[in-house]
Formats: C-alpha cells, sequence, structure tokens
C-alpha cells in the first residue's frame, strides 16, 4: 500500500472510531488553522459520580469542582436541563417586580412597563438539572416600530445540578428618555448553552411611558 493510501486508510479508521459516540469540537491553533479536538462520549453526571467512588482524594476533588451533588437528583441522561424559573426588574425606590416565565401579558398585550430615563436592572432565577451545564449564557434582542435597538448577549457562566436556584443580576441600565423614546418595544429572550442547545426562547412586548404604572 502506497504512502496516500495508507493515510486515506488511518483516516477512515479515525472516522469509524468516532462515528456516534464520541463530542468533537472544533480550535484553533497560535497560527489560525482550526483542528477538530475529540472529547470523547458524554456520560451522565450520576455515572460519572458513581466513578471511582472509593477513591477518597477523587471523591475530594469532585467535590471541589461541583459541590455538594445530591445524587438522587440526577437523572441518567447525558444532556443538562436548564429551567428558567422568573425574571425580576429591579429599579430604585420602586418595589421588585417578579414577572414568572412564561411573560404573562396585561390587558395590553405588555409583559411589564418601565419609567422613560428610569435606572432599572435584570434578575434572573434558574435551575440546573441531570449534569453539567457549559458555557450558559442569554441574548435578549429589542426593537422598536421594526427597527432593532438593542442586542444584548450576556455570558453567565458554567452550573452544575442542584436543587436551589441560581441568581444572576445584570448591571444597572437607563432606560431612553423623551417622547420619540416612549411607546411600544417587541423583544424576544433566548437562554443556551456553548453547544448551542436553546433552553428558553420567547418573545414578549413592553411599553415606555412617561410615568410609572399605579400598579403593576
Amino acid at each position: 500500500m502506497d504512502d496516500n493510501k495508507e493515510k486515506e486508510h488511518e483516516h477512515e479508521h479515525e472516522h469509524e472510531k468516532h462515528d456516534g459516540t464520541d463530542i468533537e469540537e472544533e480550535e484553533e491553533d497560535e497560527e489560525g488553522h482550526k483542528r477538530v479536538v475529540v472529547l470523547g462520549p458524554q456520560v451522565p453526571l450520576k455515572e460519572q459520580l458513581e466513578l471511582d467512588k472509593d477513591d477518597e482524594s477523587l471523591r475530594r476533588w469532585k467535590e471541589q469542582l461541583l459541590g455538594q451533588v445530591d445524587t438522587e437528583q440526577l437523572g441518567e441522561t447525558a444532556e443538562p436541563e436548564v429551567k428558567v424559573l422568573n425574571l425580576t426588574i429591579l429599579s430604585p425606590g420602586r418595589p421588585d417586580l417578579v414577572l414568572p416565565i412564561p411573560f404573562q401579558a396585561d390587558d395590553k398585550g405588555y409583559a411589564f412597563t418601565l419609567k422613560d430615563g428610569s435606572l432599572y436592572s435584570f434578575r434572573f432565577s434558574f435551575t440546573v438539572s441531570n449534569n453539567i451545564v457549559s458555557g450558559l449564557k442569554y441574548t435578549n434582542t429589542v426593537w422598536k416600530t421594526g427597527v432593532r435597538v438593542e442586542n444584548q448577549k450576556m455570558m453567565l457562566g458554567t452550573f452544575s445540578p442542584q436543587l436551589e436556584p441560581y441568581v444572576y443580576e445584570g448591571e444597572e441600565e437607563t432606560t431612553p428618555a423623551g417622547i420619540f423614546a416612549r411607546g411600544s418595544y417587541s423583544a424576544k429572550l433566548k437562554f443556551f448553552d456553548d453547544d448551542g442547545k436553546c433552553y428558553l426562547e420567547t418573545s414578549y412586548y413592553f411599553e415606555i411611558r412617561k410615568e410609572w404604572p399605579a400598579t403593576q
């Protein structure tokens, strides 16, 4: 067998070994060339924790890495599950506005109302189960009269399963001010991870007004 045929045979053999079981990711070397890195098959976290459980040093290392994980709450699947519970809108001098997800629109079709020129921040509460979720992030895209006015993307991080919800609070921002900033806005909120798995994608409407609503 000549060198070219031998290389082709090795290349085919590598694909046979990794077909359908291993996870492949692309990364770039120092010269900017992409290469495929085979990470191996994804294994349920419950199975990972049971491996080498009699090894005290390895058990302590896993606890430092993952925290105290209740194995009774872990599923048999290797896929992580993220559930976004609610969005809380925080504004100085105002009571916290807790909005369950999916959003419940009011009589006008708005999920919430903000005052123009006011300080506010978003706080999300979510749970993680089954397995570690890597590179969880969210995007929030906003349009006014069909024109995109904001496209926020925020990396939340990597999280292990636990019973207690995680809480993430974004940076404080200021709503646009002035008569042209007031009115109806449409938006799309999406949560997904490094693997592209989507855990939440929802569209909603909100309003910016001159004053805060009397009740909300």
